[in-house]
């Protein structure tokens, strides 16, 4: 079998991660557990990045959504077209007219890959594993473009990565960055490239180009974890946050039942309701809509076992159980029976500082107001915590102004959520010119303080603390699940003990950023 166009990726995308999706959040980390015999990287893949099941073409039996999506565009579009495994992407090479490639962080330059990159000093997981893929195609990718005129195209969440590596553009002769949503453009310029035309060299998509519900195709095969949209945007409008650009749209309950028919015929019996913000399902703004979000939850157990949401807010689950008599409640008891007795979701608290959230986040807290921040984040977690909600909480290190004094205000506010079950994930501010620079020299940049070592700290206590609860009392049950309940509960281990020697080095750490700061203050001094 020959197909004009393949998209594929690396092993790191290209994977179910067991079953469960926020696992895959450990590509995201340095390949660094110390075992013998080169097993330390084969180790780190099978535990979060495991091989996914193909036909015998080489197609995978889920893939991920995003491919499902331009996939879908493509084949409506009448293009020959497939989401090929990684492992089968070099056979396809010498006959395709297009190669498509996407990825969530290429070169683990994202939060959190380049958090843990720079702390530790070593390559992610995420770019490791998409490095050594296209190597291994190397070869072929440049014979099928010397003997077939084979376009090379490159997408996904951090398709603008590309323009910060020309040396690597050129390398691996990418003729195309695709930056933006797919499905209103990508058609025309895919049709051109397999008739041997150029292909644009950059493409980003504004908002004018944004397609509308109508125009975005529903996906043909399963995606990976029962993953689904149910709507695109965000009205919050942060000020670190690309997605505040796209203009909201809602799915029908008919568009998403198709998807979830999708999944549910290739037997995929688990799913992620994907969206910004999914309690916000159905609304105009940041007002919930209770009747299309309890009948969204409705549709999605009739397909699922278990249900569980890609994003949620602090302030729309507050608001949702204060405001709209007990919606919360009234989700959960929806979503947990006799198969599901907990659900999870990720969440923003960004930062605990007030000022800062004023500045960079104003509307992170609507209809409440931002000063009440910490009492919405706080009151929020109560009620996750009661329902079995499990979230994982990102928090941003260093963000530009941020002061000691904010600093401390975040260390507080964690302090106090040490009562409710959740896992904290700290993320360096990525500013964009840390992308070409050596790690350490970006680490130096970053205005970091002593007390951001003890924010890192105190996270780290909270996440292992409540990590293995999580694993052994709800993220992994049952006896099948017991190889990597053992392997995860040996790599929380390692990573306790890491820690607790790392202690005389991270105390000399944070001197020498008390004489930096000395430092500083003294050429101000000389200065004045």
């Amino acid at each position: 079998m020959r197909f004009d166009v393949i998209l594929t990726t690396d092993r790191g995308m290209m994977s179910n991660y067991h079953g469960k999706e926020f696992l895959g959040f450990g590509t995201t980390g340095p390949v660094f557990v110390e075992l013998p015999f080169g097993l330390s990287e084969k180790f780190h893949t099978f535990l979060f990045a495991p091989k996914i099941k193909t036909d015998k073409y080489g197609r995978p039996v889920q893939a991920p959504y995003g491919m499902r999506k331009i996939e879908a565009k493509l084949l409506d579009a009448g293009i020959n077209a497939a989401i090929i495994d990684p492992d089968y992407a070099p056979r396809y090479l010498k006959s395709a007219k297009v190669l498509m490639l996407s990825h969530h962080d290429y070169f683990g330059v994202n939060p959190p890959s380049s958090t843990w990159g720079v702390i530790l000093g070593k390559e992610t997981l995420n770019a490791y594993l998409f490095r050594r893929f296209m190597e291994r195609i190397e070869g072929d990718l440049w014979d099928a473009k010397r003997t077939n005129g084979l376009k090379v195209m490159v997408g996904g969440p951090s398709a603008w990565q590309w323009l910060y590596y020309p040396d690597l553009v050129e390398r691996w002769g990418i003729d195309t960055i695709f930056d933006g949503e797919g499905e209103k453009l990508i058609v025309d310029i895919v049709k051109d490239a397999v008739e041997g035309k150029t292909p644009p060299k950059y493409v980003y998509v504004g908002v004018r180009d944004a397609p509308s519900v109508d125009e975005i195709s529903t996906i043909k095969g399963a995606s990976i974890n029962g993953l689904i949209e149910v709507g695109r945007g965000c009205p919050r409008g942060c000020a670190f946050c690309s997605v505040t650009l796209r203009p909201l749209r809602w799915y029908p309950l008919s568009k998403i039942e198709e998807e979830l028919k999708v999944n549910a015929k290739a037997g995929v019996v688990d799913g992620i309701l994907h969206a910004e913000e999914v309690p916000l399902y159905g609304s105009n703004g940041v007002e919930l809509n209770p009747t299309a979000l309890i009948e969204l939850h409705k549709l999605a157990k009739r397909y699922y076992r278990k249900v569980g949401w890609s994003h949620t807010t602090f302030v729309s689950v507050l608001v949702g159980e204060k405001k709209y008599g007990k919606l919360m409640t009234k989700l959960a008891e929806i979503i947990e029976d006799e198969h599901q007795d907990w659900w999870g979701a990720e969440i923003g608290l960004e930062t605990g500082s007030v000022r800062l959230a004023r500045q960079i986040m104003p509307a992170k807290a609507a209809p409440y107001k931002i000063e009440q921040w910490h009492e919405v984040v706080e009151e929020a977690m109560k009620v996750m915590h009661e329902l079995r909600l499990i979230p994982a909480i990102t928090l941003i290190v260093g963000l530009p102004g941020e002061t000691p004094d904010d600093v401390i205000e975040t260390i507080e506010l964690i302090e106090r959520l040490r009562p409710y079950r959740s896992l904290i994930v700290p993320l360096f501010y990525v500013p964009m010119s840390h992308v070409k620079a050596e790690k350490s020299g970006w680490l130096d940049k970053l205005n970091l303080y002593p007390e951001h070592i003890d924010l890192l700290k105190t996270v780290a206590k909270h996440s292992i603390y409540w990590s293995k609860d999580i694993v052994n009392k709800f993220y992994f049950q049952g006896i099948h699940y017991a190889p990597v309940r053992f392997l995860i509960n040996y790599f929380i281990s390692y990573v306790e003990k890491r820690l607790d020697k790392a202690e005389e080095e991270i105390e000399r750490y944070k001197e020498m950023l008390r004489n930096r700061a000395k430092e500083k203050r003294l050429e101000v001094l000389r200065y004045v």
